[in-house]
Order: structure tokens, then C-alpha cells, then sequence
């Protein structure tokens, strides 16, 4: 009898069976974490225009708000249509809602981009800086 060594096909079906199990438990925890990084490109935009909001405020008194797809408002705080578009979200999918009486706006994102998170799924950068 000579000494053959290998794996049975038990051990490999279970070796694939916990692949997979692996495998099933892993995939919802990165999807979720990839609408979460879709969502941080909205936010770090969203604070941008936040604080072009407040430059402008702090120089005219007032501040624009509206659709940043509205040409007038990018020119009014100083943005071109490439400096707002990212790889998911567009200057349309920003609105700025509010201005309070200390400059501070409050901003919703609604995404509109086939790759972006689900069409019409909408956040909001509040006035005090939360995000939700």
C-alpha cells in the first residue's frame, strides 16, 4: 500500500461550503459600505457649497439658494458646472433649502445618477454641520 496524500472530496466540499458561507455573510456588509462611500463624495460636496454660502453671505449680507443646477447660483458662489460634478452626483442633485441669519445653509442632496445610491434617495446637510 503506498501513501497517498491529498485532500478527500468531504474535506473540499466543506472547505467550499464555508467559502461561501463567508462569501454570503461578507457581500451586505460591503454593499452597505459602498452607499456609504457614495454618500461621503454628497457630503464633502454638500460642505463645500456650505461654505461658499457663507463667504457669500458674509460679503453681500444675503445668500442665494435654489438648485445648483441653476447657472446663476454656481456663478453666484463662484463655481463652474465641472467643479460640482462628481462621479455620482451632479451641480442638479444639489439644493440649497435655507440660509440662517448666520450664514449657515442647510443643503439637500437628492441623487439622480444611475450609478449613484438609489435614484430620488435624498440627505440633508443640516444647519448645525449633521448629516443624515
Amino acid at each position: 500500500m503506498t501513501g497517498r496524500k491529498g485532500f478527500t472530496l468531504i474535506e473540499l466540499m466543506v472547505v467550499i461550503l464555508i467559502v461561501g458561507i463567508l462569501a454570503a455573510a461578507t457581500i451586505p456588509l460591503m454593499r452597505g459600505r459602498i452607499e456609504s462611500a457614495k454618500w461621503a463624495e454628497a457630503n464633502a460636496t454638500a460642505g463645500t457649497i456650505k461654505s461658499a454660502v457663507r463667504v457669500y453671505f458674509v460679503e453681500h449680507g444675503t445668500a442665494p439658494t435654489g438648485s445648483l443646477g441653476n447657472e446663476t447660483t454656481r456663478t453666484a458662489l463662484g463655481f463652474k458646472d465641472e467643479d460640482l460634478t462628481g462621479t455620482y452626483f451632479v451641480p442638479g442633485d444639489y439644493n440649497i433649502d435655507s440660509v440662517d441669519e448666520n450664514g449657515n445653509a442647510q443643503i439637500t442632496v437628492t441623487a439622480s445618477q444611475e450609478n449613484a445610491p438609489p435614484a430620488g434617495e435624498s440627505k440633508t446637510l443640516k444647519v448645525d454641520g449633521t448629516w443624515k
